[in-house]
């Protein structure tokens, strides 16, 4: 899943604590906190985000991003009138490009299925980050887009990394790094989170900028409406049959 904002001043009143006082656990309840609080966000039991996506100069792209509990996501991204679709049911990764051609949806790639079952997570890695056997590291104190942050490394129980920036006075990410490995060749990418609003009591990013770490293209998805609690059906993430 796609992750998360809030009143500022309020909340840096709150959560206002030495630096060396903070611990991962620490940060990471502070993080819930600052979002609506764990109880708010675990009622959370589907999600669906509608905006754009910056694909070029002057090109934008309507998209629907749908997450569901236990483990479902999708994303449906419009481009010049055809609706590429990415899915995931918990099981299996599929995915549907008209534009390539191709009339049926098709098993998604290998090296995706790993993305597929992260982004599922509708909680993020950080939540009960132990029960889901990730790692989780305080690497101390840094700057991310001009504010000082603490630097958390998660080691997903599949052996990728990411490293979170999250605000030292509100407590909500700033920047999330990347390091994934495919066919034996690393890739490190970054994605910044903005733009946070309150959605029903649980703050979430608005602006989602993100890219491979030191290429000049980037996508920019700006978040248009956010809906907690749809009412979406278990089809929705099933890769339909294909009739031979």
């Amino acid at each position: 899943m796609i992750r998360k904002v809030l009143g500022l001043v309020a909340l840096a009143l709150l959560v206002a604590a030495p630096a060396t006082s903070q611990s991962v656990d620490d940060i990471i309840a502070k993080n819930a906190d600052a979002k609506g609080g764990l109880a708010k966000l675990k009622a959370v039991k589907s999600m669906r985000a509608t905006g754009k996506m910056t694909i070029g100069p002057g090109i934008e792209a309507p998209l629907v991003l749908e997450q569901k509990r236990p483990k479902y996501i999708r994303l449906d991204i419009t481009v010049q009138g055809l609706t590429i679709v990415q899915a995931y049911d918990g099981a299996t990764a599929w995915t549907f490009n008209p534009m390539s051609g191709r009339k049926d949806p098709e098993l998604a790639p290998s090296e995706m299925v790993k993305e597929f079952e992260e982004q599922a997570d509708i909680d993020g890695p950080l939540i009960d980050y132990k029960d889901k056997g990730h790692k989780v590291e305080l690497l101390g104190k840094d700057k991310a887009e001009g504010a000082d942050c603490y630097k958390l490394k998660v080691t997903l129980k599949n052996g990728d990394i990411q490293t979170y920036y999250i605000d030292a006075e509100n407590f909500l990410e700033v920047k999330v790094e990347s390091k994934t490995t495919v066919r034996g060749t690393e890739t490190e990418s970054e994605t910044i989170l903005g733009d946070w609003k309150e959605v029903a009591g649980i703050m979430m990013p608005f602006s989602i900028d993100s890219g491979q770490k030191g290429a000049p293209q980037r996508q920019k998805i700006t978040i248009e409406k956010i809906e907690l609690n749809p009412a979406i059906d278990d089809a929705r993430f099933k890769m339909p049959e294909v009739k031979k």
